[in-house]
């Protein structure tokens, strides 16, 4: 038998000693680093790698990962259908006792939830995200209150809260006081709009009847062009099929029906309701970073403060006698102006943000950029008419500017072209043919005066030699770079959209700087010294870097608007490399674009931790930038596959017809591939962000709260998706195993009750996106692409009738000409 090792030596080794009662953590998870004592914690815990939800509901379609909170949820959310209660809570419930005195309870001492700590061990990877804790802590609060008032009288119907993964959380058999000791909260009402009282939708169970009623016009379609089904298509009645996988969608939000606002965005975002909630935070999912605590906030807009003020910014604005060039022109009230500027930055500044808010002034603005700005938060308010006034008072005074015969583009305010960007998104997005021609007919001058104010600055960082910027100088300097990525951005934008050729180049801004993060952005500076201190610690990478880091597969750390900008500039090499001859025979570069897509996707995991968050894009937690890059890069992956060219040009005309029939003859175009059902697995990824809302949900909101990119970028990938769909439904060649995994991992997005069984897939898709666009409108292009989907889908059904005795549906934003201010408006576009 070895000896004993000695007592006094520390440098040999020897046994770990148990502690007693502790059991041995001896199963180790086979996707992590993680242990435990027992096998099943272990299976628990590997079901958050791999989503698997073995326990399904047999009342409807939710799933879970632990069996408990399967029959929890029957007892809660079936609980008019006869709910099976807990074996725990059966065993909890006292028996009926005798009436006795009552007593002094004594002080009882809190208990932890051990199945709430077993559920979140078991579905997160060691971090518990904002919205967890939130809800913790909520429970926490509301059983210090409940053991506080010592109340005795169990309440017979207890409130389901709502945790992340659509389960029951919290214990339920503890007393929920009524009246509870209120907690601090943030001022949601300042960026949440008032609830509507109108049940929510729970999937794409859109309002598909009432979408019905209004009567839609219908494409004329040859019966000779429309195949005919046979024995080998997929069934015509739209069955559900039974998903392997877990690729059904649970449709877990039902729990949520009634209580949330059909305006606004629907689940609080990282912006926690607490006030000890701190950042940083990824602008991807709002997910805590490392770093020192930081307070989270959300950026307040500009307001005229004072009738001094407004007095000021009207007696200026009347000076111009802009009337006298666009009749009807009217100043609004203060009221009405200050409802304008909360829309502008509240809504649509966060996909834009080159402006600056902190310096932005209304009374020192020049009116002309403040015209400009109005007419976009009129838009959001939904008062078209005045929006229209206001960018055609805008309109004018850019005219006279760049009439001017002292005018040079090197010379150029900055002001000018920010207003000028603003008037070109106005029109181009208005849903109006007059409109885009307006904006193309000046696209090569703001070019012109991106290159000029460029050559500025460079000049005066030149000048510099080196030194750090001071705080307004750095804010002049880095409000140029935003302004040219956002007009980089929006012509990309025009591209995509209308198929125009890029005005601007990459390679004008390859040794820029990319944008900042917002958070430095939107800092608010105490003094020089505090301000270089943060510059220093913010490390910012040139264009040309950031793109030579993702051609050679290297992720990089840069802002979410240089998240946006990096795959715009991806974007328009696709787009340039497809518009090549040489394109089919090029694998080269092709090979090259996807590795530096699959690169930037990988970014999205180092992108610079942000303390701005905006709650605009529920259901996905993230800041807009990375909500509308995601949809580009949706869009880039399609691209290189599909190129449906015809459906961008007659887009430029604004005609429904027209736009419709160039979806339906683009059938061709969609093959039925391997390569192409990784296409389509974008295309459901886009519909599925739809369907965890739901569609009647989302078309109040998306309007508002989602960027103009979405349907923009969108609609190639519905086209795309209707298109596959029909061709699987209609072609000789049956489905193969991955074709009809995918057909019916889509089918299962939608309700039986939502749809009609005598349509066929292809149709339904088509159709309820159309309903979506057309719900609720801010700009006009959506309008007109929501028609020409209805329209559509009526194609695909292959209906006859008569063209020539309908009338196009017209668009919600005002046209050119359609207040009556255009004939008395005479510009020159002679630039």
């Amino acid at each position: 038998m070895p000896d004993a090792p000695a007592a006094g030596s520390p440098t040999q080794a020897t046994p770990t000693r148990k502690t007693p009662g502790v059991p041995e953590k001896k199963y180790k998870c086979q996707f992590c680093n993680r242990a435990f004592s027992r096998s099943e914690h272990r299976s628990r815990h590997e079901r958050s790698h791999t989503k698997e939800r073995p326990f399904k509901c047999g009342k409807c379609r939710s799933t879970f990962v632990r069996r408990d909170l399967l029959l929890r949820h029957d007892r809660t959310v079936h609980a008019k259908d006869g709910g099976v209660p807990l074996v725990s809570e059966v065993k909890r419930r006292p028996a009926t006792k005798p009436a006795t005195p009552k007593t002094a309870a004594p002080k009882r001492n809190l208990e932890l939830d051990t199945a709430t700590l077993e559920q979140i061990e078991a579905s997160s990877d060691g971090m518990v995200d904002l919205e967890t804790a939130a809800m913790l802590m909520t429970d926490f609060h509301h059983k210090a209150t409940a053991a506080m008032a010592a109340q005795e009288n169990e309440l017979d119907e207890a409130p389901v809260p709502y945790s992340p993964d659509h389960t029951t959380m919290f214990d339920t058999s503890v007393p929920y006081l009524s009246s509870a000791l209120p907690m601090p909260q943030m001022p949601w009402d300042t960026f949440m709009s008032q609830p509507v009282n109108q049940p929510k939708a729970h999937s794409v169970s859109s309002n598909v009847s009432s979408s019905q009623d209004s009567h839609v016009s219908q494409l004329s379609f040859n019966s000779a062009s429309t195949v005919q089904p046979n024995q080998h298509q997929l069934p015509p009645l739209m069955e559900r099929f039974p998903s392997s996988g877990g690729d059904a969608l649970a449709p877990g939000l039902q729990s949520l029906t009634g209580s949330m606002p059909l305006s606004g965005p629907g689940t609080p975002n990282g912006l926690s309701p607490w006030p000890f909630m701190t950042g940083p935070v990824s602008p991807v999912d709002y997910r805590r970073s490392p770093g020192p605590s930081q307070t989270l906030t959300s950026p307040k807009a500009p307001q005229i403060q004072s009738d001094e003020q407004y007095s000021q910014i009207y007696e200026e604005i009347s000076k111009l006698e802009i009337e006298r060039s666009a009749s009807g022109f009217q100043f609004q009230s203060r009221a009405d102006i200050n409802a304008y500027l909360a829309a502008y930055f509240n809504l649509f500044h966060h996909h834009m943000p080159f402006l600056h808010p902190e310096s932005f002034r209304p009374g020192e603005t020049p009116p002309v950029l403040l015209l400009a700005v109005l007419s976009i938060g009129a838009l959001y308010t939904f008062n078209q008419e005045q929006a229209y006034r206001l960018h055609i008072g805008s309109k004018v005074l850019v005219n006279e500017f760049l009439q001017n015969k002292d005018f040079d583009s090197r010379k150029c305010p900055l002001w000018i072209m920010q207003s000028t960007l603003l008037n070109m998104a106005f029109a181009s997005w208005s849903g109006d043919g007059p409109g885009l021609e307006f904006a193309c007919s000046i696209k090569s001058l703001l070019a012109q005066m991106v290159a000029g104010n460029l050559y500025e600055l460079k000049l005066r960082t030149d000048a510099r030699e080196g030194a750090l910027p001071s705080y307004e100088a750095w804010v002049e300097d880095e409000g140029c770079r935003r302004t040219y990525y956002a007009v980089y951005i929006f012509f990309g934008m025009l591209t995509l959209t209308y198929n125009h050729t890029p005005a601007i180049s990459f390679g004008e801004f390859d040794s820029l700087d990319l944008p900042s993060s917002e958070s430095l952005w939107n800092l608010e500076v105490s003094d020089e010294e505090s301000w270089r201190e943060s510059l220093t610690s913010s490390k910012i990478i040139t264009v040309r870097e950031a793109h030579d880091s993702l051609y050679q597969g290297e992720s990089a750390r840069y802002s979410a608007f240089a998240t946006r900008v990096m795959i715009n500039a991806l974007f328009l090499e696709v787009w340039y490399h497809k518009r090549s001859f040489d394109a089919l025979q090029d694998v080269v570069t092709e090979y090259k674009l996807r590795l530096a897509l699959e690169t930037w996707e990988q970014s999205l995991d180092l992108c610079e931790p942000e303390t701005i968050v905006v709650a605009l894009t529920a259901p996905h937690k993230g800041h807009p930038l990375i909500f509308n890059a995601m949809a580009v890069y949706r869009n880039t992956r399609a691209r290189l596959e599909v190129d449906l060219k015809p459906v961008q040009e007659a887009l430029r005309y604004h005609g429904p017809y027209e736009v419709a029939a160039a979806m339906t003859h683009a059938r061709d175009r969609v093959k039925r591939s391997q390569e192409m059902i990784k296409v389509v697995q974008e295309c459901f990824n886009c519909i599925e962000i739809v369907a965890l809302q739901g569609i009647k949900s989302v078309g109040k909101t998306c309007a508002t709260n989602w960027s103009v990119e979405h349907p923009l970028c969108g609609m190639d990938l519905m086209v795309i998706l209707s298109l596959w769909l029909y061709r699987l439904e209609h072609d000789e060649d049956p489905a193969t195993e991955e074709e009809l995994a995918m057909y019916n991992k889509i089918r299962n997005l939608f309700d039986d009750d939502a749809i009609d069984s005598t349509l066929k897939l292809s149709t339904t898709v088509a159709r309820l996106w159309g309903n979506m666009l057309d719900d609720g409108v801010v700009w006009g292009i959506s309008k007109l692409m929501g028609d020409s989907f209805k329209i559509y889908s009526e194609a695909l059904v292959g209906h006859e009738d008569d063209v020539g005795q309908r009338t196009s549906p017209s668009t919600s934003t005002p046209t050119m000409s359609s207040q009556g201010v255009v004939e008395s408006l005479e510009i020159e576009t002679t630039f």
